[in-house]
């Protein structure tokens, strides 16, 4: 993803809070497996 711009970056909603959030580097590898915005909402998922 080098030299792209950041409105161009891709986007996931949150699976607990249900905000936009950005593809990071260092989501770069498992992009695919992300499913939350923060450490917060990973803690407070629904069991």
């Amino acid at each position: 993803m080098k030299g792209v711009k950041k409105q161009h970056l891709p986007q996931k909603l949150c699976a607990t809070c249900g905000r936009p959030f950005t593809w990071r580097k260092k989501w770069e590898k498992v992009w695919d497996e992300v499913k939350y915005c923060s450490d917060a909402c990973r803690t407070k998922r629904p069991k």
